[in-house]
């Protein structure tokens, strides 16, 4: 084993913590890094007097060469990849809105002052997009929506409106406190803002069961590019049907959603299954899961983990999988639904743990334990890294020969100090039921399985001569070997797992529908992206609400 892979396994924690660290808040930057300060140009000028005079206040502002503008972009910067980067700009100015008028407002004073306006609820954007651009010399604004996460119940409806600023675990924690048999469908890490990620789709442990999150929102409230704020009435079901998957940042900035509840039992079994290749056929365990995982029952959610790993004393790499399972029932019940479906698992009782619902998401990011259920709501991890991922779906079983690439591929990174984690989670059950254009999130039916590859590094000085590009580029060598075994027609991809290098519009908002944005547009969005771009120039035709991935606008002329 090399000496980068042996410093590497000593710094790196065990995998589902990991998993959730990727995305937990970083406290501070590396010492040597600064954050480049823009001037105040007279648009940001005008923004302020702007802002000021339509609300009367302006310490909710900060502007790039203040102690307040480095707090507040930290406080949910969760990729420091972007700060190494010589192509990308911070924002010029952030905007901590507290209330629904000050997203309003904003919205109305970067229109008049021509500033670029960026929506920022939990800051996990893959790519940074809703505090970064990635072109130099970008003069933008963060809004902040982060303070608007107040809930709100209907008992009687089993619904509740959630601002878009409530992180995921917020949303658990305070669902579990109302009525502990009741849940909403959405992701594992806790820190995640709901804006972004229930626009997005909205992937998790109930998929299988109940469908993604943007499947179960009923209403929302958003305001416009004229800063009005709109009710999915008064917005019509067309751009209510945008919103639903296809993100809300290109059409207006999300506020609040009225969700759905679900329902879950008291006490639920989660198990994490480690078999590796040192002493099992991994090879023969993942093709049977393959088979099997989108077929199980509904109420049994086995997702599968990946990764090169080596113990102190072992010269070479061995793969591990980790099969992360939730199931909405008992101990005895899993165990004989596990026997019965997937017996070459063999399962034991001892991986089993019987748990609240609301306990399993300690549970997924290996906090179970170690902290109590509070911990969902007050973000007590801190980590500081990058990251690069990406996604695709895959609608037919990798065959063995197919694996045994991956698994080298895995070991072999791993030997050169690069760690990578593949994370399939399958479809199936309530996705196969649903259509492809119900709302614009439209990866459904024929689907086995999401695949996501994360690719983690810590910063070191060595990431800034070239260590970087070298690992974007092993990135895009494993994405090249998984394109065999891909969807095709398009090779798809998950919108909440944001990849840039798929394409991107062209530089400013004048950018329009074209050929080239058809290309990466129907990979996220399949079918749905013409109809979304038809939309987008309907709602929004100066394309105000503009980053580099949001759906362009295609008008009625050029048709």
């Amino acid at each position: 084993m090399s000496s980068k892979s042996s410093a590497l396994t000593k710094i790196i924690t065990p995998l589902l913590l990991i998993i959730s660290l990727t995305f937990l808040p970083l406290p501070f930057l590396p010492p040597s890094t600064k954050i480049q300060s823009y001037p105040e140009t007279e648009s940001i000028k005008s923004f302020i007097q702007c802002f000021h005079n339509l609300t009367n206040v302006s310490d909710l502002i900060s502007i790039s060469n203040t102690s307040s503008y480095h707090s507040t972009l930290l406080s949910s910067l969760k990729n420091n990849r972007f700060l190494f980067s010589a192509t990308t700009s911070m924002p010029s100015l952030i905007l901590a809105a507290k209330s629904d008028p000050h997203v309003q407002a904003a919205v109305i004073c970067a229109a008049r002052s021509n500033l670029n306006i960026r929506p920022r609820s939990g800051g996990h954007d893959y790519e940074g997009l809703s505090y970064c651009a990635h072109q130099t010399n970008s003069s933008f604004i963060t809004l902040d929506i982060s303070a608007l996460h107040s809930i709100s119940f209907e008992e009687l409806s089993g619904t509740a409106w959630v601002q878009a600023g409530a992180t995921l675990g917020q949303l658990y924690y305070e669902i579990a406190g109302r009525n502990k048999t009741a849940a909403f469908p959405a992701g594992f890490c806790p820190t995640v803002g709901v804006g972004g990620h229930v626009s997005g789709g909205g992937m998790g442990s109930l998929t299988r069961k109940y469908g993604t999150a943007a499947d179960n929102v009923v209403d929302a409230r958003l305001v416009d590019v004229k800063g009005r704020i709109l009710n999915r009435e008064s917005m019509g079901e067309e751009l209510f049907w945008a919103i639903r998957g296809a993100g809300a940042a290109g059409f207006g900035i999300i506020v609040a959603f009225k969700i759905s509840l679900v329902e879950v039992p008291e006490k639920v079994t989660v198990f994490n299954a480690v078999r590796t290749s040192a002493n099992q056929n991994v090879t023969e365990l993942a093709g049977r899961w393959q088979e099997i995982g989108h077929r199980l029952d509904v109420d049994l959610f086995i997702r599968l983990i990946a990764e090169a790993t080596a113990k102190k004393d072992e010269t070479t790499a061995s793969i591990k999988l980790t099969f992360s399972s939730l199931y909405l029932g008992g101990r005895k019940e899993v165990l004989r639904l596990a026997k019965q479906s997937f017996p070459e698992l063999e399962l034991k009782a001892s991986e089993c743990v019987e748990m609240t619902w609301l306990e399993s998401f300690l549970f997924f990011n290996g906090l179970y334990g170690k902290f109590p259920v509070e911990a969902l709501v007050n973000k007590i991890i801190e980590s500081t890294g990058s990251f690069k991922a990406k996604s695709d779906f895959v609608q037919k079983s990798i065959p063995g020969s197919g694996l045994n690439k991956i698994w080298r591929f895995l070991m072999e990174a791993y030997e050169d100090g690069e760690w990578f984690v593949l994370i399939m989670e399958p479809f199936g059950g309530k996705m196969s039921e649903i259509s492809e254009d119900e709302i614009a999130f439209p990866h459904r039916k024929g689907n086995l399985y999401n695949i996501q590859y994360i690719l983690k590094w810590l910063d070191s000085e060595e990431e800034k001569g070239g260590g970087i590009e070298r690992r974007l580029r092993r990135m895009k060598s494993l994405y090249e070997l998984m394109a065999p075994y891909a969807s095709t027609e398009p090779r798809a991809a998950y919108y909440n797992y944001k990849d840039m290098d798929l394409g991107r519009n062209a530089e400013g908002k004048s950018s329009r529908y074209s050929a080239a944005a058809e290309g990466w547009g129907r990979m996220y969005f399949k079918g749905n992206f013409r109809r979304l771009a038809e939309l987008k120039g309907k709602v929004d035709p100066h394309n105000f609400f503009w980053n580099e991935q949001t759906v362009p606008p295609l008008h009625a002329d050029f048709m």
